[in-house]
Formats: C-alpha cells, structure tokens, sequence
C-alpha cells in the first residue's frame, strides 16, 4: 500500500532563461514504483518558494487522495473529484463547470482550511462579499455543501457546516422573451439554416446541446415527432440533462416542412448526418450555436426592430414556456412539453411568465371600480331622509349633558343631510 508522500519541491536552473520550481514524487502501482516530476512555472511567475508551494498544494493532494483521511479541503476536494466527477455519474457540462467552481473559487479561499475549521458564517460572509450574482453564489454554496455531503458519506466528519448557510439565488433581472409577433418578426430575417434551427428550438424548447445534436434519423415525420436521445457540449457528446429529457417531443405541421425544404438544401442530409452541420468542418461536427447567435440571429433581432432585449438561445425556452402560458396550458402538459425533470421548475417559469396576464387582469379591475364610479356620480340624489334631521336634533339637545369639558362644542355643527 502506497504511503503519505509530501514529495519535493525543487528550484531548477535552466542553460537559458529563468529558473523553474519543480515537484517531484513517485507512484506505486502493482508493487512498482515509477518516479515522476511536474514543472510548476519559472521564478517569474512563482518569485517565492513559498508561493511554488502554494501552487502545488492542490496537487499534493491528489497524489495521497487513496493514502489517508482527507483532512483539508483541498485533499477533500481532489477526492470528490476522481470520485464523483466522473462521466459515468455525472454530464460533460456538470463535471466541467463544477471543476471550474471548484478551482477558481473554492479551492483557493478554503483548500488549506482543515475541514473541522469551516464555519457557517464565514462561508456565508464570504459568499456576500463576492462581486457575483445571486444565482452563481447559489452554486458555489450548493458545490461546496456537495463536497462536505461527499465527506458525510465516507465518515470523515459527521456535519455540514454549508447546511446553514444562508445564500439567496434571486434573479438579479427577469428573463426577456419574444411573443409571437416578435418572433414571427425574427425568423423572416433569417437564413433557411438558421430559420429552421430557431423555429425548431421556439416550438420545442430544446435545449442547445439537444439542439445541435440531432440527427435526421431524429426526425421522425410519421409520427410527427423528434426524439431527443443525447447532448453536445463543447464538441464532446453525452448523454441528456436528466432522465426527462429524454421524451420524444411533438413538432408541427410547419415546423416538418421547414426541416423538409432546409433538408433538401442541405449537402449533409443522410440519415446519420447532423441536422445543423459545420459546413467548415464538411459535416462531421455540428455548427458552433454561440457563433451563429452572435453573427446572425442577434443581427437579425436589430433589423426586426426588436431592441432592449438580452435574447440567447434559452430565450426560445423561456418564450415556449411564457406562451404556454398565456395559451392555457395546464402545470403538467407544460412540464412535459418542457421535459422539466420537477415540475417545481415549471411552476416558477410559469409565475414568472404570468406578469401580463396580472397587469391585464388589473386593469380589468380598475376599469370596473372607474366605471362603477361614472355610474354613482351621474345618478340623481335620493330625497333627505325625514327621521334623520329628528335623531340629529335629539342628538344635539342631549350632547351638552355627556360632552367632555375639553372636548369642542358640537352646539354649533351644522345639520347635515344623508343622501
């Protein structure tokens, strides 16, 4: 069994240019030892040694990740990594977007705290004091509980001091989104390729790594449908966000003869062949969706005159989704034309998308209340009321036996007749 090796760190001078730090340490595999080194930069980058260890710490730790009981962060968090953040556990898009949480954030503010030093509220003061929005300190909390829970499950600690930190995830702006008129707008200033990817994404809501994944053999006409069977992130292709995503999805009679005429257009229309292909790279990758956002379809936005709105691919979601809505679609055909795993998430797309809907209904009231006012003050008086000048008089023969000294005289009040 390997042993606990804190390695050497060594400053090694080169024949030409600056000195490098360089860390050494050997791995044990069948019995047999391999010695291994790493270069962690020049005296330039690491001026002092102690800011070479300081580099290599995380490092350290992922070389006794099997040795001993993790006892600091840092060694907390390399085994989380070689053990949760795996492909057969997690999606592409998660593992790489925790790895950035974890390394650019985490790992340098806690990574030599030993895990029994964290506490709650200096995690909780340290999240409101970073320059991020609500939702991204959302997820760095949900991260670091994650890796304590990972700790939990291993019996290393018996608490999470992230539990109880308090970390809001308010959306700092509500989502814009196209209703139809402006969408319809949109899609006349596209070309057949993009038309026919935007289309398909506002009609369905897909996702854009669904999106740019699909093949022909998706598409199935018969049944009116496309099946969304994987993801595409970043060129590496996986499995979908969750088990929901997977569900076929309906499409309209408009939306198969658009992918009908783009099909015939297409040079890469065989069954295997992408449905949006880089035509740079002859069809064996799909088309980068950020580029053809910025080139294209946000140019496309300002000569259809729709302008003071931030409009991303998940825009098309969010729209689906607000639509819906102002459609009458019920909580669950909404979840599953959405494929929302938690119809919790629907739910909050849907009282968010309702604010039109509120703002008419309103005004509804108001104009009845207006109305109802037009109505009163138009209508004639009724006649005085022949009792009430009598109770009134009685009143005031009477007042002077049970008025308070300092209260005003009420002698003088003039009669006042009741319509």
């Amino acid at each position: 069994m390997s042993r606990f090796q804190q390695g050497s760190l060594l400053k090694q001078k080169r024949k030409s240019g600056p000195d490098v730090w360089v860390f050494r340490w050997y791995d044990e595999t069948s019995g047999k030892r391999t010695y291994k080194k790493r270069n962690l930069g020049t005296v330039k980058d690491l001026p002092s040694r102690r800011d070479a260890e300081q580099a290599v710490a995380d490092f350290r730790a992922n070389i006794n990740v099997e040795v001993r009981v993790p006892i600091t962060v840092s060694e907390l968090i390399a085994h989380y990594r070689k053990h949760e953040l795996t492909e057969d556990k997690k999606a592409f898009a998660t593992i790489a977007s925790t790895s950035i949480y974890l390394t650019n954030h985490i790992a340098p503010k806690w990574g030599e705290k030993w895990l029994s030093d964290v506490r709650t509220v200096e995690v909780e003061e340290w999240l409101h004091s970073l320059p991020y929005a609500p939702a991204t300190k959302s997820k760095i909390r949900n991260i670091m509980s994650a890796v304590f829970n990972h700790a939990i499950r291993y019996e290393w600690t018996h608490r999470n001091p992230i539990t109880k930190v308090r970390a809001s995830s308010k959306r700092l702006r509500e989502p814009d989104v196209l209703t139809p008129g402006e969408f319809s707008a949109l899609v006349e200033e596209l070309p057949l390729r993009v038309k026919a990817m935007v289309i398909l994404a506002g009609s369905t809501g897909l996702r854009r790594s669904e999106l740019v994944a699909l093949t022909w053999r998706d598409v199935d006409p018969l049944l009116m449908q496309i099946n969304v069977l994987r993801s595409c992130v970043r060129g590496r292709f996986g499995d979908t966000k969750t088990e929901a995503s997977r569900k076929p999805v309906p499409l309209h009679t408009s939306v198969i003869e658009c992918l009908d005429v783009w099909r015939k257009e297409s040079r890469y229309n065989g069954e295997d062949d992408f449905l949006f292909p880089s035509v740079r790279n002859e069809g064996r990758t799909p088309v980068t969706p950020d580029m053809i956002l910025k080139k294209i379809i946000r140019p496309a936005l300002v000569r259809a005159k729709i302008t003071g709105k931030r409009i991303g691919w998940h825009s098309f979601r969010h729209s689906l989704a607000t639509n819906l809505r102002a459609a009458g679609a019920d909580l669950k055909t909404a979840q599953e034309l959405l494929r929302h795993a938690n119809s919790r998430i629907t739910l909050d797309i849907y009282t968010r998308a309702i604010s039109a809907n509120k703002r008419e209904a309103n005004n509804k009231v108001m104009e009845m209340v207006i109305e109802a006012s037009k109505t009163r003050l138009s209508a004639p008086s009724p006649a005085p009321s022949r009792r009430e000048p009598h109770l009134l008089e009685g009143r005031k023969k009477g007042a002077g036996d049970s008025q308070h000294p300092s209260a005003p005289s009420r002698a003088t009040t003039d009669l006042v007749t009741v319509p």
